[in-house]
């Protein structure tokens, strides 16, 4: 294959297009290990490279992502293939499909306490020696993107979208059907299987909340359309689990309600969505995410349940939030449980106390995960964009 300087060079932006800058979160970190997050800064052809690498180690072999960002270029996350990890030594493959070629980017190394030195051969056109440094528990990740570009939760013409419906689903917990909104992503197939995002409202709010206020459909829609998402189901559920889940009145009175959603979502809600819907039915799947009331929903039950959900997210979360110590009683136990592990908040929230208490407590016990103090109070533009963050780091292949 002979390609000319500039073809070169629409390769690499290809390559870099291709990757992603999702964040998949560390698990294992030990010096003895090359388990977790690394990070690498190097220059190519076309200009400097930042990668976020995620590895996971099973006796010999090595397995996890590699994602990259070059510029301001937007990328998808790249899984790697054929790893292998035997005293000390490492290597790993990356593969794109460009026109129809397979383009090989191999990697070999040798891992340095908290380094390793890695030779990276982009197929015949380049041969780089690059240093990558181990990611310290909880460390926020340099220049990672805090809003969303403008225009993000608005409607934009000539793209494809996805299908969203309220349908009702048998609850033995509160022995009646509910509602709950359904988001399907556009091209969505029975011949696929897809993974599932759990999102729960606020207080104030019912199943209908994240649709009519939140937008959440039209912000799926837009990253879709950019390629910026894993294809997803979205569930948007009743965060009451009473017969009269409708909100309103006392909101105090409700709180058994709230709490008993936890049993209503286990045993009713997933076990329905996955008989109905085109799944992959495991924790590494599923996801929870939630705002204010729904946020300490979210942490109550995700972190409870480890065996349920890979991702969890708690946006602007509400004083539901369990306490620390009790939230996460044994954290040593979290360490390598987490796909990803979210707390995100507004600057001017009065409740902003609640999540970095959760936050403090997990970095102080090297429990991984990524912190976001945004500009804005307990509002909707907060949890948008909270909404368009999150869901863009979900599932990275």
């Amino acid at each position: 294959m002979n390609l000319g300087a500039s073809s070169v060079v629409r390769l690499f932006r290809t390559f870099a297009f291709l990757l992603g800058t999702h964040l998949v979160f560390a698990t294992g970190l030990h010096a003895d290990t090359p388990a977790g997050q690394w990070r690498a800064e190097f220059d190519t052809q076309v200009g400097p490279q930042k990668y976020l690498y995620d590895f996971k180690v099973d006796g010999e072999k090595l397995s996890g992502s590699a994602l990259a960002q070059l510029g301001d270029e937007k990328h998808a996350a790249v899984k790697i293939k054929n790893g292998k990890y035997v005293d000390g030594k490492l290597s790993f493959l990356e593969i794109f499909v460009y026109n129809g070629m397979d383009i090989e980017i191999t990697y070999t190394g040798r891992l340095k306490g908290d380094t390793i030195e890695f030779e990276r051969q982009v197929a015949a056109f380049a041969n780089e020696e690059i240093t990558a440094k181990r990611v310290v528990p909880g460390e926020k990740p340099p220049e990672r993107p805090t809003s969303a570009p403008e225009g993000f939760d608005k409607v934009q013409d000539g793209i494809k979208r996805g299908k969203i419906e309220t349908v009702t689903y048998p609850s033995k917990t509160v022995e009646t059907d509910r509602k709950v909104v359904i988001y399907t992503p556009p091209g969505y197939s029975t011949e696929k299987k897809y993974p599932v995002l759990y999102l729960l409202h606020g207080i104030g709010d019912d199943e209908a909340g994240w649709q009519k206020l939140g937008a959440a459909h039209v912000i799926l829609d837009n990253l879709h359309a950019k390629g910026e998402i894993t294809p997803m189901i979205v569930v948007m559920p009743n965060g009451r689990a009473a017969k009269n889940d409708r909100p309103g009145g006392d909101f105090r009175a409700q709180i058994p309600a709230f709490e008993r959603f936890e049993k209503d979502l286990l045993d009713d809600l997933i076990p329905y969505v996955e008989s109905h819907y085109s799944v992959t039915a495991d924790r590494e799947h599923r996801a929870l995410a939630g705002l204010s009331m729904g946020g300490g929903q979210s942490l109550n039950i995700g972190l409870a349940h480890p065996d349920v959900f890979a991702y969890v997210g708690g946006f602007s979360s509400a004083p539901n939030t369990r306490a620390p110590k009790d939230l996460i009683p044994d954290p040593e136990s979290l360490k390598d449980r987490y796909k990803m592990l979210w707390i995100s908040c507004g600057e001017a929230d009065s409740l902003l106390k609640v999540s970095k208490g959760v936050s403090d407590y997990l970095t102080e016990h090297k429990v991984p995960h990524l912190s976001l103090w945004e500009p804005g109070g307990h509002t909707w533009a907060v949890w948008k964009n909270d909404l368009y963050l999150f869901a863009g780091r979900l599932f990275a292949k």
